[in-house]
């Protein structure tokens, strides 16, 4: 297993290195000038192999061209953290011998020239491709290619973990996201801090109607309308409390709940308007909300795949002074 995994990280350093250069070579060439090649560096290691660091500047740069798949890292630990995450699925897809067709790579880049409208036939007309790809990202047709072959093997990688997923769905899970979904209201909330200040305005303001309003003219930032919007939107996204939601739904316009919990602080809530779910709809939509749950499990099976993946590979970066 160690010679299979070197071999790997020899053809991927070698790969990169020379597309890097411009001049990809050919297996023979190869053999012939790798002895004169300088030393390999290594940057870290994970399964207890040393990774080259050829491999870790071809993901980085991958990264810089299409962006992190992952979404914008919010420092510079985690855009760190990523390329090296990026790397262990690499070698995972490797190891189940994902691969990727020419065809498939031609597929994307017509999506990516199509998409900026670009008018040019890259499979006839090369010289035009070199351009287009040297005016965005200054970078040869191999490496490009190079790093698509990538995307699509880390895309090709999570869905086959996903499918490998087969989640058990019950009724009850079912009827409950119908009703989070179908269920609509409105309120505006007081934000607070702490719970105790929450409490005390809560009990103010129920007995003295005039406070609410007086107290939002004085601080109007901390009163918020999210709209008429889910109850889904409002657990999910606002972190409002499943069963407080659910009696705010009974509650009639200008009514007060809370204090409770809410995605920062604590909130006190006032009904604006309610609308429940009709329960005779969920029949007709019964299985859609089976799917919706089932696709959800596979992609929470995935995520917890791949942190034990992460766990399991014990990757170790090496500092400055470490290097081999």
């Amino acid at each position: 297993m160690r010679l299979f995994i070197c071999v790997y990280f020899a053809v991927c350093a070698l790969t990169s290195s020379a597309l890097a250069a411009g001049q990809p070579p050919q297996p023979e060439q190869a053999a012939l000038q790798q002895p004169e090649q300088k030393p390999v560096e290594y940057v870290g290691e994970f399964f207890d192999i040393k990774v080259p660091r050829d491999n870790y500047v071809f993901i980085k740069t991958t990264h810089i061209v299409f962006g992190d798949q992952a979404g914008p890292a919010k420092t510079e630990e985690e855009k760190e953290q990523r390329i090296w995450d990026d790397l262990v699925f690499s070698y995972e897809a490797f190891r189940r011998g994902i691969s990727v067709s020419q065809e498939e790579i031609d597929e994307e880049v017509k999506k990516i020239l199509d998409a900026e409208k670009a008018a040019l036939d890259f499979k006839k007309d090369r010289k035009a491709y070199e351009e287009w790809l040297k005016n965005r990202t200054n970078e040869p047709i191999e490496l490009f290619e190079n790093q698509l072959r990538h995307l699509i093997q880390m895309r090709k990688l999570r869905q086959q973990v996903m499918d490998s997923i087969t989640p058990e769905v019950s009724d009850k899970e079912a009827h409950q996201r119908f009703l989070d979904e179908s269920s609509s209201l409105s309120v505006e909330l007081a934000e607070f801090p702490t719970k105790e200040e929450a409490e005390a305005f809560y009990k103010k303001a129920r007995a003295n109607k005039k406070l609410w309003d007086e107290e939002k003219a004085r601080r109007p930032k901390d009163f918020r309308q999210p709209g008429f919007v889910t109850l889904a939107f409002l657990i999910d996204i606002w972190k409002f409390p499943r069963d407080g939601s659910y009696q705010m739904l009974k509650m009639k316009k200008g009514q007060l709940y809370g204090p409770a919990p809410i995605y920062k602080g604590y909130g006190v809530f006032q009904v604006l308007d309610a609308r429940p779910a009709n329960e005779s709809d969920y029949a007709k939509v019964k299985e859609s909300y089976y799917a919706k749950i089932r696709l959800t499990k596979k992609y929470e099976g995935a995520e917890e795949w791949m942190k034990d993946l992460k766990k399991q590979a014990n990757v170790k970066i090496y500092n400055r002074g470490e290097e081999k």
